[in-house]
């Protein structure tokens, strides 16, 4: 069968940046107390003005001149938020009609915060499935708008932003693929430890069960991913989790094992941006230069249903 690769990456923020000391005036809060429980120093938000099919089509429009590509050449649009503007027209139909495509298929995938490592997956079984060639994949949400800013537990977490990659087929002329197998699950009976729910919605967690469910459920899982692709944790080029929380990045990766890794730490400055929060963080490592065309990257989502995804792929 055909596979499929990750060729090229872009991300959008928006200009406004919330720090420590703002969310200070705000709430019960320092810069003292966020750094120390979340590592989370700036965040960027995003006005009225600025939707998040906005943001997500800025993000989508810089992979596809990454890409070398038109609008017009994409097949699939996939967009992966929980923070959607309506339920019709879907975010990935918005999108479509932002970039001006053609009539790609448009679908939307809410699984919160490992949204981006699912779709992911979805457009690579598509093109082996040979119902795609060339999908446009974005993780955006705008957190800004379901945060609870008087509540110091969870509005200090959250940021606005979006994060896209183009997939392309590939005809596997490589040992290992451009996308390896996906290995993805959930704890259905865990599901309302992460919520956003209410009229306005409202963002909504129990932290502790998160940290503790991140903390120790996910570093196996994590290393079974590498194992199906066929690559040992130490020979991973980088680590990209799931932006959620630096006091959970960093065990769950010392954890794994990829002693050799870069780990984005992209939260320190971008908060927590949900489904756009591994793409954009990988866009910038690769902008940055940070990471070798070609080298393996493990791409590990995990959050809202304490649903998780995870893939290894190879850098564009």
């Amino acid at each position: 069968m055909t596979g499929s690769r990750v060729v090229a990456l872009g991300h959008y923020q928006p200009a406004k940046v919330l720090t420590n000391d703002d969310l200070a005036a705000m709430v019960d809060t320092s810069d003292e107390w966020i750094t120390s429980r979340v590592g989370i120093k700036t965040r960027h938000v995003g006005g009225p003005d600025e939707p998040v099919d906005e943001m997500a089509a800025h993000a989508g429009a810089k992979a596809l001149a990454a890409a070398g590509l038109q609008p017009s050449d994409i097949d699939m649009v996939l967009v992966a938020t929980s923070t959607a503007i309506d339920r019709s027209p879907s975010m990935s139909a918005r999108v479509a009609a932002r970039l001006g495509m053609g009539s790609p298929a448009v679908m939307d995938i809410n699984v919160v915060c490992s949204g981006f490592t699912h779709a992911l997956a979805t457009a690579d079984h598509a093109i082996r499935a040979e119902a795609a060639t060339r999908v446009l994949v974005i993780g955006a949400d705008k957190m800004a708008d379901i945060a609870d800013w008087t509540d110091r537990t969870t509005c200090v977490l959250l940021g606005d932003g979006a994060g896209a990659a183009v997939v392309v087929a590939d005809p596997g002329t490589d040992e290992r693929p451009g996308i390896g197998p996906v290995l993805w699950g959930s704890v259905p009976e865990m599901g309302n430890a992460v919520r956003i729910e209410g009229t306005p919605p409202r963002f909504a967690q129990e932290g502790q069960s998160v940290y503790r469910w991140a903390t120790t459920q996910l570093p196996p899982i994590a290393r079974k991913v590498c194992e199906k692709a066929g690559i040992a944790p130490e020979e991973l080029a980088a680590v990209v989790l799931h932006q959620a929380n630096l006091r959970i990045i960093e065990p769950v990766a010392k954890k794994i094992g990829a002693v050799n890794a870069i780990i984005a730490r992209d939260v320190v400055d971008s908060g927590n941006t949900s489904a756009a929060s591994i793409p954009m963080a990988l866009s910038k490592l690769v902008e940055r230069g940070e990471i070798e065309s070609g080298a393996p990257v493990l791409l590990f989502g995990f959050g809202g249903n304490l649903s998780y995804a995870g893939q290894v792929i190879r850098c564009p």
